[in-house]
């Protein structure tokens, strides 16, 4: 008798063992969100298209492809994704409001948005904005702190732009029938609206914001918590894929890649390439320069900018990986 409650209390912890709580991945599927023809996110398409995350050890499924990040963090709220790479700025809005509970474990990229205007617009410099009315992927973006930025650098007072949200996908069909006088946006859409022969850039984010940070690849701070080193595996393919990008000598396949994730011709996606740099290392600078203007316009209220940077950002897998290499 005793031996055997000795053998179901032994398969009873094994069940525990093996038990997931509700919203939670188990160790074989990992499920991956990213945005929609981001070329930003090129990290992704490299190492899913390269079998990186299988070498690494992980499976990783595409559990959803977002048109905007605001929805990507809804998902993550939900507890329907486990990792993804998504803007630094819905990110950031989505655990400060405490809709969603990430961590950034890396850098995707830097810079890689632009201003765009009408191809026969008589706009030709950022002061001739005032009175016109420009689309934003969404208030609080990064997008939108880029065109306020630059607004207040050049002394236009707010108020004297229209600001209006307009999903990135259908900003150029608006710009194209003049619903709108301009829009900022990512690429490869500022460079879709070129190869078009619908917009011209009025200015590049790295002009207004020299290296500034974008999009960020975060993990659920469960799924870190669970499963460490499955996050240590992700971010070695992460680092491989960007590591991959960076390198001239692979430069056409690098292409081929960006015009098969994101559906744009080729022309597209080499003009929209030289807009943007990939990078993992996660920009701790930038972010909390982000953080203090969102803190500014009251998108987030915390009491200590640095404090949230740094819990929000979780770079101890990185740098391990770094100093054992």
């Amino acid at each position: 008798m005793e031996l055997r409650m000795k053998i179901l209390a032994f398969f009873f912890f094994l069940s525990l063992w093996h038990f997931v709580l509700p919203g939670e991945t188990s160790a074989q599927k990992i499920r991956m969100g990213y945005l929609q023809s981001d070329l930003h996110q090129l990290a992704a398409f490299v190492a899913l298209e390269k079998g990186l995350f299988k070498k690494h050890g992980v499976d990783v499924e595409v559990a959803g492809v977002f048109k905007a990040g605001p929805e990507e963090m809804s998902a993550f709220s939900g507890k329907s994704l486990d990792i993804g790479y998504v803007g630094a700025a819905p990110a950031t809005v989505a655990v400060a409001n405490k809709v969603a509970d990430v961590k950034i474990i890396a850098q995707v990229n830097l810079e890689g948005s632009g201003i765009v205007v009408h191809k026969d617009s008589l706009i030709n410099k950022v002061d001739h904005l005032i009175g016109k009315t420009i689309a934003v992927p969404g208030y609080a973006q990064v997008q939108d702190f880029l065109l306020r930025k630059i607004l207040i650098k050049k002394n236009i007072p707010l108020e004297k732009v229209g600001i209006i949200i307009i999903k990135v996908p259908e900003m150029i069909p608006a710009l194209q029938t003049k619903q709108i006088d301009g829009f900022i946006a990512w690429e490869p859409f500022i460079a879709k609206s070129i190869t078009q022969q619908v917009g011209k850039v009025l200015i590049y984010s790295g002009e207004i914001w020299p290296k500034h940070p974008c999009c960020v690849f975060v993990a659920d701070t469960n799924f870190i918590i669970m499963y460490p080193q499955k996050v240590k595996a992700i971010l070695k393919a992460h680092i491989e894929a960007t590591t991959f990008i960076n390198k001239q000598e692979n430069y056409p396949e690098i292409v081929n890649i960006g015009v098969k994730y994101t559906g744009m011709d080729d022309e597209t996606v080499k003009l929209a390439m030289k807009n943007i740099y990939y990078e993992f290392m996660p920009s701790v600078e930038g972010e909390l320069e982000y953080v203090s203007f969102l803190m500014q316009l009251g998108h987030i209220k915390i009491d200590h900018a640095k404090q949230f940077v740094d819990s929000i950002i979780e770079e101890r897998f990185l740098l391990d990986l770094l100093k054992n290499e």
